[in-house]
């Protein structure tokens, strides 16, 4: 249990450029102190003592605002970043060198027995205000975007962001922990895409209706008809530009 707590330290340390010594950790980390005392109670636990691990469970979620069962096993060198609103289930696992910050959930999807919560491998990032519902598994050195909700397993070497959460690949590259503002924005490159596709189909159809009405001007006294539909929408109207962004170079990760 000491190790673990020793290797706690050692990440908030390595992670986190606000920490500035030993006592301030141990002070004024609500993170660090959760896990204490969850390192405490989930052995208690083990030794299947009824009430008072929980007990200690509850007092830790007033003291800290991170609630974590007894039950859930947690690896080395964990960090829970600011911690507060933070919720583990009793049959979560997390592996060594993960990351979650606030708001964080690895929650149940209902009454079922057995293991019922996530599983997070090593070196997993779980951004704020993440959902990660059922007996899943995320793979390991994956990140999971602020916001989203994750309800299917999770391949290695993957960034998951949305509701619910879809899985961008990114083996082989090696990813900053830290770097939430490198996630993809999924959403505005299929919009991007879309319009970019109805902005060559619009085009098509003026120069086909163009081509129509030449041949029509040849064969009869002149008159040309109206056009069935209007100038074709341009990427960079503004409407267009406040949703997706003016960065027309950005590719898909």
């Amino acid at each position: 249990m000491f190790r673990s707590l020793k290797s706690d330290f050692a990440i908030i340390k390595e992670r986190d450029p606000a920490a500035r010594g030993v006592w301030e950790i141990i002070f004024c980390y609500p993170g660090f102190q959760a896990l204490v005392m969850h390192r405490i109670s989930h052995k208690l636990w083990s030794y299947k003592l009824p009430i008072f691990p929980r007990l200690i469970s509850h007092f830790t979620r007033f003291l800290t605002g991170v609630e974590i069962h007894p039950g859930a096993r947690i690896g080395k060198g964990v960090f829970i970043d600011h911690g507060m609103g933070v919720v583990i289930g009793e049959t979560s696992e997390i592996g060594d060198r993960c990351l979650l910050y606030q708001g964080v959930t690895l929650g149940g999807t209902g009454k079922e027995s057995g293991k019922r919560h996530p599983t997070l491998e090593s070196n997993v990032v779980v951004g704020a205000g993440a959902k990660v519902l059922g007996g899943i598994c995320v793979g390991t050195n994956t990140r999971i975007g602020a916001g989203s909700v994750v309800v299917k397993n999770v391949d290695a070497n993957s960034t998951v962001v949305g509701i619910p959460g879809r899985i961008v690949h990114q083996s082989g590259v090696k990813i900053n922990p830290l770097a939430h503002s490198a996630l993809p924005d999924t959403e505005a490159n299929v919009l991007r895409n879309l319009m970019e596709r109805i902005d060559q189909l619009e085009n098509d159809i003026l120069n086909l209706q163009n081509t129509i009405s030449n041949l029509q001007i040849d064969s009869s006294d002149g008159e040309k008809e109206e056009r069935i539909i209007g100038e074709s929408q341009s990427l960079k109207d503004k409407e267009i530009i406040e949703f997706i962004g003016n960065d027309m170079n950005e590719t898909s990760i």
